[in-house]
């Protein structure tokens, strides 16, 4: 429901990922096989050498300085305002009202309601539930609209349209007292602690 970048999240774990065992891979192999050792130290040696040499071709006239180094202060410096930029994605979307005074009302005056109220109220009527593992609810705001993501976990054995209808009549029962019809989203999800929880289970 936010506006997080899961796909680029995803691209970008599986590049570091590639990288990241690569890296492991050649460690292994220098550490056990006699012949990659012996490889990378020639090529490590001729890399070095061509670094050397550019680095001596691109200095500043008069100077020892090279330029490149310029260049690679510049490209750090993009590195990290796309860092910057990437990580302000991050759960993007969050939204801390949930009516505000502009919204459609028939109430006259200010009227703002944080999103607050409504995730307490739903946490609290969903708290130490026998039919559910854990249950979370945060306001998120979508197409310049507020709405509510109601997250449970179900025990096992727990039918989900009757879990579902529940929470229904729950969000009905909110949109009456704060006098405005909310979307919300209803994700169900199970895991290890729907499956192995002390608590009692609903079959």
């Amino acid at each position: 429901m936010n506006e997080t970048p899961r796909a680029l999240n995803r691209a970008l774990l599986f590049i570091i990922g590639v990288k990241l065992l690569a890296i492991g891979l050649l460690l292994l192999l220098l550490a056990t096989v006699p012949a990659v050792a012996t490889w990378w130290h020639g090529w490590a040696a001729d890399m070095w050498a061509r670094a050397e040499d550019a680095f001596q071709q691109t200095r500043f006239p008069g100077r020892e300085e090279s330029w490149l180094w310029i260049v690679a202060g510049v490209v750090l410096v993009a590195i990290i305002i796309a860092m910057v930029a990437w990580l302000s994605q991050q759960g993007k979307g969050r939204a801390n009202l949930l009516v505000a005074s502009d919204d459609e009302s028939h109430v006259e005056g200010e009227v703002q309601i944080g999103g607050g109220v409504a995730e307490q109220a739903l946490r609290a009527a969903l708290a130490d539930r026998p039919d559910l593992a854990g249950a979370s609810v945060a306001t998120y705001e979508v197409k310049g609209q507020p709405g509510l993501r109601v997250r449970i976990q179900p025990r096992q054995g727990v039918a989900p349209h009757l879990l579902a209808a529940e929470i229904s009549r729950l969000v009905e029962a909110l949109d009456l007292v704060i006098g405005k019809k909310t979307p919300v989203l209803v994700h169900m999800a199970s895991g290890a602690r729907a499956k192995f929880t002390k608590a009692e289970r609903v079959r």
